[in-house]
Parts: C-alpha cells; sequence; structure tokens
C-alpha cells in the first residue's frame, strides 16, 4: 500500500508466510521484541506516530492482522474460526517464532488488543508484558451491565449482521463508512489527528471487497465464538498471567465505564491503569501520553531471552 512505508522510516517490510496465513508485516529498531497490534478499521500504520521512540528501545514487530492492509484474507467458515481471536493469536505466535523469538512484550488496541489479550490466555510462556487500549474483555462486553457501552459502540452489532448485509453497505460507500467510524472514534469527532497518508491506506484497505468481507467476519467471530472461548477461560478461571497496563482514552470507548481496571481483575493476576486524554484511537490521538505510560512499564522486565 502506498504511502504506509513512508510513515515508518527506517523500518523494514516484508510478507511471512506463517504455514496457516501469509502475514505482512514492518519490522524496526533492536532490543527486546515488541509486537503491535492494530485495530479496526485500521492496519499496522496506527502505530506511526509512537513506533520510531518505541524502536530506539525495542525490536518492533507490526503486522497487519489476517484481512487486513496487506496480509491474506483466508476463507471463512461456517462458525467464523477462521477470523477468531484465538486463530489471530495463533497466526501471531507462529510470527514471532519464524522471526526467532519466543518471547516478547505486546501491545494491542481495540481488535489487535482483543487478539493480545488471547495470546496471553493462550499462550502464557510467549508473553512478558500486556499492554492492551480502549477495550474490555468480548466477555465483558456482552453482558447485560454493558449495555450503555455497547450503544456507544453500534458497529460491533452492525458488523456482525448475517453476510452480506453490512458487506453490500459499507461497499456502497467505504470511504464514508471509514471516515465516519474515525471521527466517531475521535475526541474532536474529527478527522484532524490522522495523517492524509495514514487515512489513504486505511481507505485502501478498506475499499476491497474481500477485506470488507473479512473485517466483518473479525465482528462475527466475536459475536459468537470469541465469545464461547472467553466464556470457556471465564467458567475455568483461566487468568492472564503476566503483569497487564489496561489503558483507555478518556473519551473513548470506555469512558462510561465507572472503573475499567476492576473489569480486568478477574482476567489478570497483577493488572494497572489509568486514562488518557484522548478518544479511541489512542496511538495517534495522543502518542506521547501513551509513550509516557508504556516505555515505563515496559523498560521494568526482565531481560527476554
Amino acid at each position: 500500500m502506498k504511502g504506509a512505508h513512508d510513515l515508518f522510516p527506517g523500518f523494514a517490510s516484508r510478507r511471512i508466510d506463517t504455514g496457516k496465513v501469509e502475514l505482512h508485516v514492518c519490522l524496526g529498531g533492536s532490543g527486546p521484541p515488541l509486537l503491535l497490534l492494530h485495530g479496526y478499521p485500521q492496519t499496522h500504520v496506527a502505530w506511526h506516530k509512537v513506533a520510531g521512540r518505541l524502536a530506539e528501545r525495542f525490536t518492533v514487530v507490526a503486522p497487519d492482522l489476517r484481512g487486513y492492509g496487506e496480509s491474506a484474507c483466508p476463507p471463512d467458515d461456517v462458525d467464523h474460526r477462521a477470523y477468531a481471536k484465538r486463530t489471530m493469536a495463533a497466526d501471531m505466535a507462529l510470527l514471532m517464532s519464524q522471526l526467532g523469538f519466543s518471547r516478547y512484550l505486546v501491545m494491542g488496541h481495540d481488535r489487535g488488543a482483543r487478539v493480545a489479550y488471547r495470546l496471553a490466555l493462550d499462550s502464557p510462556e510467549c508473553v512478558a508484558r500486556l499492554v492492551v487500549l480502549d477495550v474490555m474483555t468480548t466477555w465483558d462486553q456482552w453482558q447485560p451491565e454493558q449495555q450503555i457501552t455497547r450503544h456507544r459502540i453500534v458497529h460491533w452489532a452492525f458488523l456482525a449482521q448475517p453476510a452480506p448485509i453490512p458487506e453490500t453497505l459499507i461497499g456502497k460507500d467505504p470511504i464514508g463508512w471509514l471516515e465516519g467510524r474515525l471521527k466517531r472514534g475521535t475526541r474532536s469527532r474529527t478527522l484532524e489527528t490522522f495523517d492524509p497518508r495514514a487515512l489513504a491506506v486505511y481507505v485502501e484497505g478498506l475499499s476491497d471487497r474481500d477485506r470488507i468481507h473479512a473485517t466483518c467476519e473479525d465482528y462475527r467471530a466475536s459475536a459468537s465464538c470469541d465469545l464461547a472461548d472467553d466464556e470457556a477461560d471465564r467458567r475455568l478461571g483461566t487468568r492472564i498471567m503476566c503483569p497487564t497496563l489496561v489503558l483507555w482514552g478518556s473519551s473513548g470507548s470506555l469512558a462510561g465505564v465507572a472503573d475499567p481496571v476492576a473489569l480486568w481483575r478477574p482476567w489478570c493476576l497483577t493488572v494497572s491503569g489509568r486514562a488518557i486524554d484522548s478518544g479511541h484511537f489512542i496511538p495517534e490521538e495522543n502518542p506521547a501520553a501513551l509513550l509516557d505510560a508504556v516505555l515505563p512499564f515496559f523498560d521494568s522486565v526482565e531481560a527476554i531471552t
């Protein structure tokens, strides 16, 4: 995607076949490995305002999730498992293994945060520290007491509708859908926070029919198999073993939640967190505050081998 590479000076772009899916990944820096996972309706480009600083201390690995950006769009299936967060988390474990990393730091935003916490639950030996941005778990999201929060993110219900309802509607005006989704998520309710080159990448990614379908499948998975996987872990008492940092935008998706950290306590052995002066798109709206929060958290980790 033209323009994406300009936003990551000094980084390399690679395509890696994990054996399950071919993923596009942006790589840069040196030091302990740090996996960055983007959300909807974006790509790895969402990290462009923080990637350079992070690369001064870490080996930054920023892939496009399956179905997004320049990564492949595997065929869907009747139970949406092809786009389950468990499947995407397995993609990331295979990707990092192929890059030579067995243990690493992980930060995810939005959909990427769901992949990130699923990776920490399913492969605890791999994740040394975890940061999740502006989300609660999928299990919590569907609980009756979160009805007000769900009203703030109505695209969840829309994108999870059976095909081809959302695909057809988005396909009629993908730019209008994308820009509307981004505006509604920012604190300013405008596009001013987004670099025009980043916007062009997001538009290109969501103008392709296969990617529109794949990203809808991502949300259909959250309303079905992702929820079932979370329910099973909740019932079994499975917990995220690594230290976890929860950050949310003061005007973001969790703005109406009294104590987002409290929602994460049943899921995590150790968790802390705070609000950041931002809307939902923290890495692009307030990159300086994000770096101020995550660098001390990551730097305090024991040496990763």
